[in-house]
């Protein structure tokens, strides 16, 4: 299905989506876990498609948890051997519509063969440029992510290369995993969970989100173009007064 974007007059440049409900979309089923996060690679292709098709120039998915990794260990092996055949499946693709694949995230932690087929699809989506940024959050958490920030941050004031004064909230986005990416401005959450799961809570400060309770396998386009529309009728103040926005 291809649906217009023409009538939003405002589409989000950075959108972050937390996919949830892989598993419970299998349980209604009766089937296995693994089944719902196959339906749910389907989403993400779609979904990624639609949103080149619909001018977003940064996609990112919070795929696998710092957390993820305490689920049963037959699931996190299925969750790895997905991604790294779902990556080279899509490689085609990507390069095809002008899509760079990046990661956020503990790298060191996957498995080495998924990891090494993840950074070769990384390396050739790459290579003759791209028009948008898909970024896949993996062994992900952003408290983690926040420590590992300070540490490196006191370190250079322990060495002098930084004064303490001279630290600022740019410092702090120079040393996270998403420097060179914008903060995001919808952050999507399906599912039907209210809640933001250790995603992007420094980036996502003055975020517009998005929850509903479709699960994620079920999360195609004509769902995508309803949050883009919300996104679009939402006025983003920043702080300020609407009078100082002009409204």
């Amino acid at each position: 299905m291809t649906l217009s974007y023409t009538d939003i007059e405002r589409v989000p440049r950075h959108v972050a989506i937390i996919m949830d409900g892989n598993g419970r979309w299998a349980k209604k089923r009766t089937w296995n876990r693994l089944r719902g996060h196959r339906e749910g690679a389907e989403s993400v292709d779609i979904i990624t498609e639609a949103a080149r098709v619909a001018g977003v120039e940064y996609l990112t998915l919070y795929a696998f948890s710092t957390e993820n990794w305490s689920r049963p260990q037959d699931e996190v092996v299925g969750l790895w051997e997905l991604l790294g055949d779902f990556l080279e499946k899509k490689k085609s693709k990507l390069i095809t519509n002008r899509i760079r694949l990046h990661f956020i995230g503990h790298m060191e932690h996957l498995p080495e063969k998924t990891r090494e087929k993840a950074l070769r699809v990384k390396r050739e989506t790459e290579a003759n440029g791209w028009d948008m940024t898909l970024t896949l959050a993996l062994s992900y958490g952003s408290r983690d992510e926040l420590i590992c920030a300070t540490k490196a941050i006191a370190e250079k004031v322990r060495v002098g290369t930084l004064r303490s004064e001279q630290i600022t909230d740019a410092t702090i986005t120079e040393h996270l995993s998403t420097v060179g990416l914008p903060d995001p401005d919808l952050i999507i959450r399906t599912s039907g969970e209210l809640r933001i799961s250790n995603f992007l809570l420094w980036q996502s400060a003055y975020a517009e989100y998005y929850f509903t309770d479709t699960l994620w396998p079920d999360f195609r386009e004509p769902e995508f173009l309803e949050a883009l529309r919300s996104y679009a009728g939402r006025t983003r103040r920043f702080g300020k007064t609407d009078e100082q926005l002009g409204g």
